[in-house]
């Protein structure tokens, strides 16, 4: 039910669903050209006049489940690729050129949708607490310090 699609564009999500499952999952070589004909038949009997394509309306209770199934605490799973990701806004700009707005706006995702795993958030923060990052004290020292530097310069 091929409406306002070209067969080239229905080749490209093949290649591309299937290229994906094939690097997560183990297929037997003599099983790809079956898949890849399933795959491709699912595609063309998609009724694409709607123009919705890969990107269907979700209902709350499907967003929720979607964010709870990606986040965990070492990591954060890509939607849409599947790779467990530490960081996901340089992965998405790097090989989908997607700021994380967008990403969120493609999967139905919250403003708040962490891009960072949570236990990774939390390492950092703390190292940043650790060297003493965003106290004013801190700041104030390194002034004083580069104000003595200058003064013993120029009494040499």
């Amino acid at each position: 039910m091929v409406n306002n699609i070209d067969a080239n564009v229905l080749l490209e999500c093949t290649a591309t669903l299937v290229a994906s499952y094939v690097s997560h999952n183990h297929v037997i070589p003599s099983d790809l050209p079956e898949l890849i004909k399933n795959v491709y038949g699912g595609f063309k009997s998609l009724d694409w006049s709607s123009g919705i394509g890969f990107t269907t309306l979700r209902t709350p209770q499907e967003v929720s489940d979607l964010i709870d199934q990606s986040i965990h605490e070492d990591y954060i799973v890509c939607l849409e690729d599947g790779k467990k990701m530490k960081m996901l806004k340089r992965y998405l700009r790097t090989n989908y050129n997607m700021t994380p707005e967008e990403y969120r706006k493609k999967w139905g995702l919250p403003a708040d949708y962490p891009m960072v795993a949570p236990r990774y958030a939390e390492r950092r923060s703390q190292l940043a607490k650790d060297i003493g990052l965003g106290h004013r004290a801190h700041r104030r020292g390194a002034r004083k310090a580069s104000t003595v530097r200058i003064d013993a310069f120029e009494n040499a």
